[in-house]
């Protein structure tokens, strides 16, 4: 009997445990979240729009970059490289696995045609930046955290790692997705036919737009995550650039491109020079395609620092020189480090300013959202936590590193990244839509967030 009592008392004692882990991290976040909200509300209008889009530059420019180089260079080199090469691979996962839920959602919630790949890729894509760095750190902080006193450095950099693989499929797979759909674009009259996109088109210089520079009345959501969005439109950039390339009743025509080259022996066509040139005409149109992608924007502050972490950290005699006590260049190291400790409390500031500005108004419809936010927040956690059991159960994970597999998790857990709100501003795309679903995403995450972190900290952690 008194064994008994004991077990239950310590089964007591361990899911309370698991409970405050699970549960102060996100009121510590939530604290600095409603902070930044009060300072926002249009009832109290404490500090300006003007100071929270300032803020969102230096997390953007500065504080995000010198986190990830003082964390992620004394922790990275090519075994531990070697080591990590799943956390890239779970970024792929889950946003395969959120592409199929996005189109169950959207079969079965039958949203307007016009927003089919928009709830797709929100359902898809999640934020695997900011919100989770800011997630270990405040998981880390706690004194009595589960995994340890060395994990906030080790946690930073497994987020870190994952940063090129995202910022990838944002300026390739979610750019495209949000294109303007092409039976919904209305920038042309009706009667008059669709210009022929031309590499002429392709090398026109971009336009900044300066006449929205100063524009203070673009939500905060829009460069939350991306500031000095305006200045990377481009011509293409709010068209239907893909439908119109490749859809036969786009419009396009060929006229620009000789049907047929003549052969050696005679002056005719021959059947193979016109498979040929059909062939070059597809290619072409790729090409097209390639050149207006932005990859361009993928050498973002953010990128820069993780490449020069990963750098420093595969070079033994650089990495001693940058990293540890009593080095060369510590004082250089360690005033990046003062300036990385202000990206998670900015960070969380500017979220609680982008949710003072309240839902936009959407045609999304309520049904859809609901679908979208129970897709993301509740199914995606799911099926991700078997993800990582079943990886872990074929030997693909870094055995008895549960910090590792909380990174991984991670992954699955976050709502929609906000960059996609600066994303649909810079397409033209769905702007209120994606505002007012990002808004409620964040608002219903505090509940998803602190159920599945339960279910972390009291079952996983207690198995392993």
């Amino acid at each position: 009997m008194a064994n008994l009592l004991a077990s239950l008392r310590e089964t007591m004692n361990s899911g309370s445990h698991g409970f405050l882990n699970a549960v102060l991290p996100l009121l510590k976040l939530l604290t600095i979240t409603l902070i930044g909200l009060l300072l926002a509300h249009p009832r109290f209008k404490i500090v300006p729009k003007s100071t929270f889009r300032l803020l969102s530059k230096l997390v953007f420019a500065l504080f995000l970059p010198c986190l990830i180089f003082t964390h992620l260079g004394p922790c990275i080199s090519y075994k531990s490289i070697l080591r990590w090469w799943f956390i890239p691979v779970n970024i792929v996962l889950s946003t395969g696995i959120g592409c199929v839920l996005g189109f169950t959602v959207a079969l079965i919630c039958r949203p307007p045609p016009e927003f089919f790949r928009f709830t797709v890729i929100m359902t898809a894509f999640g934020n695997t930046g900011n919100l989770p760095l800011a997630i270990v750190s405040s998981v880390c902080h706690n004194v009595e955290n589960p995994f340890g006193p060395e994990c906030y450095g080790p946690a930073v950099a497994y987020v870190s790692f994952s940063q090129w693989v995202s910022v990838l499929l944002v300026y390739t797979l979610v750019y495209h997705m949000m294109e303007p759909p092409l039976e919904f674009y209305e920038v042309v009259d009706d009667g008059v036919e669709i210009q022929d996109i031309t590499e002429v088109d392709v090398d026109r210089p971009s336009f900044n737009g300066d006449a929205h520079a100063n524009d203070l009345s673009r939500p905060l959501l829009v460069e939350a995550e991306w500031p000095g969005i305006e200045d990377k439109e481009t011509e293409h950039c709010k068209t239907p650039l893909i439908a119109r390339l490749f859809n036969s009743f786009s419009g396009f025509s060929h006229t620009a491109l000789p049907e047929s080259y003549p052969s050696e022996d005679s002056g005719e066509s021959s059947p193979k020079s016109v498979r040929c040139l059909a062939e070059a005409k597809v290619i072409r149109k790729i090409r097209i395609v390639a050149k207006k992608t932005p990859i361009h924007h993928i050498l973002q502050p953010a990128i820069i620092a993780s490449i020069l972490a990963i750098l420093v950290g595969m070079i033994p005699k650089l990495k001693d020189l940058c990293f540890g006590d009593d080095v060369a260049l510590g004082f250089l190291t360690y005033s990046l480090d003062i300036m990385a400790g202000a990206m998670v409390p900015s960070a969380m500031l500017v979220l609680g300013g982008m949710l003072a500005e309240g839902p936009n108004k959407s045609g999304l419809g309520l049904r859809t959202t609901v679908g979208i936010l129970v897709a993301r927040l509740l199914v995606l956690p799911l099926l991700g936590i078997g993800v990582v059991l079943l990886a872990d159960r074929w030997g693909l994970l870094m055995p008895g590193d549960e910090l590792y597999k909380f990174v991984l998790l991670l992954q699955y857990m976050t709502p929609t990244a906000m960059l996609l709100g600066a994303i649909a501003s810079l397409r033209g795309y769905a702007v209120s839509e994606a505002s007012a679903l990002l808004f409620w995403q964040h608002v219903f995450s505090l509940v998803s967030l602190f159920v599945y972190l339960t279910v972390y900290f009291k079952w996983l952690l207690s198995s392993s």
